[in-house]
């Protein structure tokens, strides 16, 4: 995406096949590899929209998974054949939908044919298609992704596998950067996600709109999952490049609308703030040549102002009236961060001061790591590396990268650059990101005065 949806979103019409009505090409003169690029850039643009176009169709989030995964593969096929759609995301999405139509049609005939074997179920809403209250629904969440998010934020549901089974099925993450965003091995993800939906199916969990009254118990959980996405394409945990656009763009396609569906909310505003006013360096965050840019090395004048402004405009409101909390607390810091001159003149004590209310209402060790970096730099680094320590020992961060990527830099400023360099090895094993690995072995170079 660049900012806002594509224009060939999911729809449906009256063509013979997914290919007339996504508008096929002629796949005369294709480049060799054209389709699967193709179909790559389908799945990081347009999945979030066809899994929920499908699952709104035959209300079966396990069947519209099932389906959209063998649309996907049939693309490959037919677009070597017919050439790709000029809407990728229409085909799709026709050809996804009509698969979950003739799998719940044949559903039903083998269920008339064998009555004596199989007992139909109850009609429920989960099987039901979208009736006369659809326009109504559409009035309380007018986007399909987010209808789908809001779903599956059940409460029936663990709070982590609420936001882990979103993040696979709407935003289309893998298990791997699942588990890296919740800091565990990707088996114990995997188990999590199976186990959830198997609970939607045993518990006969219906796939529909919240009511109004039901949006805010499961606010705090569609939240989470805006702000994982946001953080997995800020900095991708694989692949050549430092940040995924598409993920980011939906990340604040998703937070613009929360803000419109719920403007009374502080959390949603806070939430919008912190994306835009982190998002706002995104261009400086690299150079030419895709080299990793620390913030102290960004060229802050080529910074987003709009967003700057935009973002630290509803800081103040979400921070009003009571206890605030932790969307509107990362924003504020995200602010001073923004506002700053310059990485020396930032407001480092009430960043502190702001981590530590961070820490009172989000107890994670993420945080308690991000608020050592900034004592590191309010009162000095050996401060900093010390409460580092601590974290270490903990043992919760064991397989997050930035702990001894962390680590490393308080070193180097300390003068201690064996330690250092070991520390900058430490996290090199832990990340597969190119563009963060270059930055790693360069600054591996730096400490040692050799290449690694």
């Amino acid at each position: 995406m660049s900012g806002s949806p594509p224009s060939g979103g999911p729809g449906s019409g009256g063509g013979t096949g997914p290919g007339a009505e996504a508008g096929a090409q002629d796949p005369a003169g294709a480049q060799p590899g054209a389709v699967p690029a193709a179909v790559a850039d389908a799945h990081r643009r347009e999945w979030a929209f066809v899994l929920a176009a499908t699952a709104r169709v035959v209300g079966d989030l396990d069947l519209a998974e099932e389906c959209v995964q063998d649309a996907y593969a049939a693309a490959l096929t037919a677009w070597t054949r017919q050439g790709v759609p000029r809407h990728p995301g229409a085909w799709l999405t026709t050809a996804a939908r009509r698969r979950a139509i003739d799998a719940k049609r044949r559903d039903r005939v083998l269920r008339t044919k064998l009555p004596l074997l199989i007992e139909p179920d109850p009609p429920v809403a989960v099987s039901a298609p979208p009736g006369a209250g659809a326009a109504e629904e559409d009035e309380v969440i007018p986007d399909d992704r987010l209808r789908l998010i809001f779903t599956c934020c059940h409460p029936a549901l663990a709070r982590e596998a609420q936001v882990a089974l979103t993040l696979r099925l709407v935003c289309g993450l893998t298990t791997v950067e699942i588990a890296q965003a919740f800091l565990v091995t990707e088996p114990t993800m995997a188990a999590r996600v199976t186990r959830a939906k198997k609970k939607i199916s045993a518990a006969r969990i219906a796939y529909r709109v919240p009511a109004p009254a039901e949006l805010p118990d499961r606010l705090d959980a569609v939240l989470t999952v805006v702000h994982l996405l946001y953080t997995t394409g800020h900095t991708a945990p694989g692949g050549e490049n430092l940040v995924r656009a598409d993920l980011v763009d939906l990340a604040i396609t998703l937070a613009r609308m929360l803000r419109t569906l719920m403007p009374d909310e502080r959390e949603v505003a806070g939430l919008l703030a912190l994306i835009l006013l982190t998002d706002a360096r995104r261009a400086t965050r690299a150079d030419a040549q895709g080299r990793v840019l620390l913030l102290e090395e960004q060229d802050r004048s080529l910074w987003d102002r709009t967003m700057i402004a935009e973002g630290a405009g509803l800081v103040p409101w979400a921070l009003r009236g009571g206890r605030p909390g932790r969307f509107a607390l990362q924003s504020a810091i995200a602010a001073l961060h923004a506002e700053a001159p310059s990485y020396g003149l930032t407001d480092w004590p009430q960043i502190v001061a702001l981590y530590d209310a961070l820490l009172r209402v989000w107890s994670s060790p993420v945080v308690a790591l991000n608020r050592a970096v900034a004592v590191a730099m309010a009162e000095g680094p050996a401060e900093g590396l010390a409460q580092i320590g601590e974290l270490e020992s903990d043992g919760r961060l064991g397989g997050y990268r930035y702990l001894p990527a962390a680590k490393a830099d308080l070193l180097r400023r300390l003068g201690q650059q064996e330690a250092a360099a070991q520390a900058y090895r430490d996290a090199l094993a832990l990340t597969d990101n190119a563009a963060e690995r270059e930055f790693l072995a360069r600054r591996i170079t730096e400490v040692t005065g050799t290449p690694r």
